[in-house]
This record gives structure tokens, C-alpha cells and sequence, in this order.
């Protein structure tokens, strides 16, 4: 994905290189999307039709795909992943058609090394993310003779292929191509610190954590809580994030204590700023609910606002086995958004989670790390009820995002890694 700020990633991406000189950065990238020259202006699209081989180009042409849009989009393969939510079977045969895809060979044009190697760059970085971006990243710093700082946001490496996809290669493949990222790399990057001890562990080499970095708007809200003669009624609960991951199920599980609630005791609202997508496909798993709102998709400099207009911000993860050991490592990006804020946190997801762990450890609400109904609707009710406690979440989460979130302060100590892996590969160079 090019820099810019319309996903989770690439705001992380885009606050992390805050303020490098322009100069000094370009970009590759393979999304059929527009970059912003906010902090890059030097970019290559490398479209899919540019990286796959002619076979394979045309085959998939004749599949329906327009040669630039992902491949998901497909409606072949459109089809099957729409089934895939209700029939395992079809699941299977969509995991294998991703790996297929995943581990075609990858064609890297002369017109595309030339642009690299003019450059002249010092280090290649990456979030990865697939064996294909592996492989595209290898070969371009080998390309250009310098090393590579990857940047693990999540367990795809453990998790990417789990069920034996295409009888095993395609988990031999993520190991291989890990491995191959690795060996071009001083040190590496992750998203939480458990991640970087198992990283550390796993794979014998140095981790640093980066997490989103926050803007100076998120800290500007009053830190006061809403005062008891305001005339405002309902307790406002907002969301904001994707549903996929199956985070949409833990949101429907808070829907059913948030239901239960305003029938029974107080009114309670949830509100869901989502994605357009996201609406469409899962609204209707809220239709029962007449207390959860859509709220319309949000711009990137709508969150701040939106944010300091609630009682209660939200976070969830998925209790699904396969979600929960791809995210057990990952700490979202709104959550330091979230704490900057200044608003209480009711986190629901597996106690295990990364996530849910630094909303404990930042103080800054409460954690329902367990999929027990009785057990949500029990703590969001307590947490409805004492509002006294809400100054104090969101004091103790904004002082944790001033010490470990303001972005000037993450993207100075960030170039300070990455020159020092620019440093490393140049002594390495020389002996």
C-alpha cells in the first residue's frame, strides 16, 4: 500500500516516516491505489500485471480480472470467498486459490530495478505481509546492495497458511521466504513487545517495537467526562475499525449486553464507524439490534472528533482459534489513538491478545477477556454506572500515549533504527 491514510497500515506507515526528508524516500508499491504526497513524492506502481508472468497474466484475464485491481476482486473468486463465510468446504478452496496466487512466480522487470537501483537507497523496509512482498523485497535489496528492516504487524509468518494449503508448500514457502527476509536484515521491527521477544527467540536477531504513532489533534480533547446535567440520556459507545477479522462477532456480542442493558436498566448506544465495505456485508448481523448504530465512514482527520465525542471508545478482537493466534501479537492502531484521547476503553477479546493486554497495562479501562455473556453485560454495565472512574481511565491513558505515542517522538526514534541498519549493512559491506 502507498503512503497515505485510508487503512490502519498505511496511517501507521505514514506517521511512522513523519517528517523524513522527501528526498530521501521512494516507494514501491503494488495496490491499486492513489499515494499522497504528504510524506512521499517519489513513488513506482508495480501493478499486478506487471509482476506476474504471461501465463499466469492471461489466465487470470480470462477469470475476469482487469489486470490491476487486487485479485480477490475477481468475481470467480469473488464467489468463493463470499461462500467461503458459510460453507468450509469452499473455505478450503478459497485458502487454496490465495496460496496459489501467493506463491506464483514473481517477474521483476529491468524498468523496475533500473528505478531502484537510481535511487541508490541505503535500506530497503517492509511490513511484508504475503511470500510474494517477501520475495519483491529480497530481491530488490539485493538488487541495490543494501539490507532490509521488516516490519511484523502481525503472526502471518505462524499463521498465513495453517491447514496444509497446497499439500504443505505453501507454509515450506512463507518459512523459506522468512528466512531469506531475515538473512538480509541487522534487525527487525514488530508491533508489541511480546512480539518481539518471540521474534527475537524465532528468529536469533534484534527487535525493536513501533507502534502507531498519534497526531497532536488526538490529544486535544477535554480530558473532563461528560458532566451528569449535560441532557444527554443514552451512555455513547463508539467503535472505530474494521469488522473484518471477525471482529464483527465480539461486536455482536457487546450488541446483545448493550441490548439487554437499555431494556432492562439505562439506555446504552453503540455506534460502528466502519468502513463502506464493511457496513455493506455485515449490517445485517445487527438488525436485532435497534441500539447499534452505523455511523457514516470516517476521513482520517474526522477520527480525532468523533473520538472525543464518546463516553466509552471500544476495541474488540475475534475468539476465533485461527483469528486469535494471527493477532495474539498485534496491537491495533486506533488503540493508541484511542488513548491519546482521553475516553475510557472497554476492550472484549481473548485475555491473551496483545491488544487487550496494553489497555490493562496503560490503565485505561477494562478488558472482558472472556466470550461469557453474562460476564460482559455484568462489566460494561459497572463501567456504564461509574462514571467517576472515566477521568481517571482517561488520564491514565493519555499519559501513556504522551510517553509512548506522540509522533515526533516515534518517528525520530524510528530513523534512529533504521540508520543504524543502514550503518550495520554498510559495516557488513565493507568486511
Amino acid at each position: 500500500m502507498p503512503f497515505d491514510r485510508t487503512t490502519g497500515t498505511t496511517i501507521t506507515l505514514s506517521n511512522l516516516f513523519h517528517g523524513w526528508p522527501k528526498d530521501r524516500l521512494a516507494q514501491v508499491y503494488t495496490a491499486s491505489a492513489e499515494p499522497s504526497d504528504e510524506v512521499c513524492d517519489r513513488y513506482l506502481h508495480f501493478p499486478p500485471r506487471e509482476h506476474y508472468l504471461p501465463p499466469q497474466y492471461y489466465t487470470l484475464r480470462m477469470l475476469g480480472w482487469n489486470g490491476s485491481s487486487p485479485l480477490q476482486g475477481i468475481r470467480a473468486v469473488t464467489a468463493v470467498r463470499n461462500a467461503a463465510d458459510r460453507r468450509p468446504l469452499v473455505a478450503t478452496a478459497y485458502a487454496h486459490l490465495v496460496a496459489l496466487a501467493d506463491l506464483s512466480p514473481l517477474h521483476l522487470p529491468p524498468k523496475v530495478v533500473r528505478w531502484m537501483q537510481e535511487f541508490r537507497p541505503d535500506v530497503v523496509y517492509s511490513m511484508l505481509g504475503s511470500v510474494r512482498l517477501a520475495r519483491l523485497t529480497v530481491r530488490a535489496a539485493r538488487a541495490c546492495a543494501v539490507p532490509v528492516v521488516p516490519h511484523f504487524t502481525d503472526d502471518w509468518p505462524a499463521t498465513l497458511y495453517p491447514h496444509g494449503e497446497l499439500g504443505g508448500i505453501a507454509d515450506r514457502a512463507v518459512r523459506s521466504a522468512v528466512r531469506q527476509v531475515i538473512g538480509r536484515a541487522p534487525a527487525g521491527m514488530t508491533i508489541s513487545d511480546s512480539m518481539a521477544d518471540e521474534y527475537q527467540r524465532r528468529y536469533g536477531i534484534p527487535f525493536d517495537v513501533f507502534t502507531n504513532s498519534v497526531d497532536p489533534e488526538f490529544f486535544a480533547a477535554p480530558m473532563s467526562p461528560r458532566p451528569a446535567d449535560s441532557g444527554q440520556s443514552a451512555t455513547n459507545l463508539v467503535y472505530v475499525g474494521a469488522l473484518h477479522l471477525g471482529r464483527w462477532r465480539s461486536l455482536r456480542n457487546l450488541a446483545d449486553s448493550v441490548q439487554a442493558i437499555s431494556a432492562s436498566a439505562s439506555p446504552v448506544r453503540l455506534t460502528l464507524h466502519c468502513p463502506a465495505a464493511d457496513v455493506e456485508r455485515y449490517r445485517s448481523a445487527f438488525v436485532a439490534h435497534p441500539a447499534v448504530h452505523f455511523g457514516r465512514s470516517l476521513d482520517s482527520h474526522e477520527v480525532p472528533g468523533v473520538l472525543a465525542g464518546a463516553d466509552i471508545l471500544v476495541h474488540v478482537e475475534s475468539f476465533a482459534e485461527d483469528t486469535r493466534r494471527y493477532t495474539r501479537y498485534s496491537v491495533s492502531t486506533k488503540i493508541p489513538q484511542y488513548l491519546a484521547a482521553g475516553r475510557p476503553i472497554l476492550g472484549h477479546g481473548p485475555a491473551e491478545l496483545a491488544s487487550m493486554a496494553y489497555i490493562r497495562a496503560a490503565g485505561a479501562g477494562v478488558v472482558v477477556g472472556q466470550q461469557d455473556p453474562d460476564v460482559l453485560t455484568e462489566q460494561l454495565w459497572k463501567l456504564c454506572l461509574d462514571t467517576s472512574s472515566w477521568h481517571q481511565y482517561g488520564a491514565n491513558g493519555r499519559a501513556h500515549a504522551e510517553r509512548h505515542h506522540r509522533r515526533e517522538r516515534v518517528a525520530a526514534r524510528f530513523a534512529e533504527a533504521l540508520g543504524a541498519a543502514a550503518r550495520a549493512g554498510r559495516q557488513q559491506g565493507r568486511s
